[in-house]
């Protein structure tokens, strides 16, 4: 996958600012995991299965392979230049100030969002089964909560994430175990289906190849998140040596955990059931166990609320990256003693604690108008990520630059993930419900763009003798 350089020719630098240095590896690892492990697993599978059936396995090999490429990508430079910044970082050196200010603004406010809706999504699911406050007032619990975690020392927000990812990658684990003795015939009183699911009720593909199409584009969203690690890698004591060993654990583990429980799912349940809806307990129901419903609504919970952590981590140190560059107000760039970005985490919450009044004022309202705020913005940061690594890597190779960590096969490998991404865009464009999606998120950059080009101007402007 990639070739460590030796020690005596790292480039790497030191993150910027007051941020320490305390996260650790296992913490870096299970970061990833936390943030990309979440809601869209534990209930957004069924979409998928629903739209391609026992061949949306085909789907997220395809958007597997894609994150796989860009975090290699996002590897190499994060091992060269840890910042707190990342891919934005990366895309102003690649591209520009106006390239890396859009990317970096456009990451946050998508963070923003999803860090509301997944603490209105945790509430929900937990009033569900347990409605002994109201929604609004267990988000308002949640986003307290988190924001007290995410202002202590960079080392405890890291040590919380990480038990909190662990409780759900068991649940995975043990998911995946019962799924095969479910499937071998081992589970007293359950009969198993076998591999009967891929070839009845419409075979492998019941709906073609734009189901596996419709597929795809549902399931790409799920690896969002990943991108974390290169973040966060600013705050490792080590970043050649975190990194490379958290990308690779990371990307195999996603895999083996998004591709086996798929895999289990299609081939227990039907495409057309109504069980995935929630397709976890549809699994475990199927094997009469009565419980299984409210497990995993649970489960949930902790995946939705380990994923905000994350999130909110991931958004703070953003927005500071882009004060520290002089892109943000520079009040945000400011640390505590701890070393703690404190306005950086202050204004990345204050959107969560506005929707607890929107949900208080609209309540069961909320959560689906954010969640149709949250577009494609993923596809836009890996798509930067790849042109960035691309140009980067180029330069570096014509400088002589040693770099502690190189992607290998470049750039047969990198354009390869560009014209992946090339190929999702085009088959989001083909649907009706993606194609207002990607206008919208396109639209949503060039605004930003605007606003950035237009600021960087008056800058400018302001500066000059």
């Amino acid at each position: 996958m990639h070739a460590p350089l030796p020690a005596t020719a790292s480039i790497a630098q030191a993150p910027r600012g007051g941020l320490g240095r305390s996260l650790k590896q296992r913490q870096l690892t299970m970061m990833g995991l936390g943030s990309a492990i979440g809601a869209g697993l534990f209930l957004g599978s069924g979409a998928g299965v629903h739209a391609a059936g026992p061949a949306v396995l085909i789907s997220y090999l395809t958007a597997g392979t894609l994150i796989i490429l860009v975090m290699w990508a996002l590897g190499e430079m994060a091992a060269a230049n840890p910042d707190s910044g990342a891919f934005s970082v990366y895309a102003q050196k690649a591209l520009g100030r106006v390239a890396g200010s859009t990317v970096g603004w456009l990451w946050w406010l998508q963070l923003v969002v999803v860090i509301a809706a997944e603490a209105l999504g945790g509430a929900a699911l937990l009033v569900s089964v347990w409605p002994v406050l109201p929604v609004w007032a267990l988000t308002l619990i949640f986003m307290v909560a988190f924001t007290a975690v995410n202002l202590t020392t960079v080392k405890n927000y890291g040590e919380f994430e990480f038990w909190f990812a662990l409780l759900k990658v068991a649940a995975i684990v043990l998911f995946l175990l019962f799924g095969a003795a479910l499937l071998l015939g081992w589970i007293p009183g359950a009969t198993s289906p076998g591999l009967a699911g891929f070839t009845t009720g419409g075979g492998f593909a019941p709906n073609g190849l734009s189901g596996i199409a419709t597929g795809l584009f549902v399931v790409v969203f799920a690896f969002g998140g990943t991108e974390i690690v290169a973040v966060a890698a600013a705050e490792t004591a080590n970043p050649e040596r975190s990194v490379a060993i958290a990308i690779r654990t990371v990307v195999w583990r996603i895999l083996v955990f998004y591709i086996g429980s798929i895999f289990v799912i299609a081939a227990v349940l039907p495409w057309n059931s109504p069980a995935l809806l929630s397709p976890f307990a549809g699994v475990l129901n199927s094997a009469g166990i009565a419980w299984a419903g409210t497990a995993i609504t649970l489960i949930a919970v902790a995946a939705l609320l380990s994923a905000l952590n994350a999130n909110l981590y991931g958004a703070s140190r953003m927005i500071y990256s882009l004060s520290d560059r002089g892109e943000a107000p520079r009040l945000f760039s400011r640390t505590s003693a701890a070393r703690v970005p404190v306005p950086a985490v202050a204004v990345s919450v204050l959107f969560g604690f506005a929707a607890v009044v929107l949900e208080l004022l609209f309540p069961g309202r909320v959560l689906d108008a954010l969640l149709n705020l949250v577009g494609s913005t993923c596809l836009v940061v890996w798509g930067s990520a790849l042109v960035s690594q691309l140009i980067l890597r180029r330069r570096a190779d014509r400088d002589g630059t040693p770099l502690p960590l190189r992607m290998r096969g470049f750039p047969v490998l990198t354009g390869i993930g560009l014209l992946l991404l090339a190929a999702i865009f085009t088959v989001g464009f083909i649907g009706a419900d993606s194609r207002g999606q990607l206008f919208g998120t396109f639209a949503l950059v060039a605004g930003i763009a605007v606003v950035v080009a237009l600021a960087q101007r008056r800058q400018r402007a302001r500066t000059r003798p």
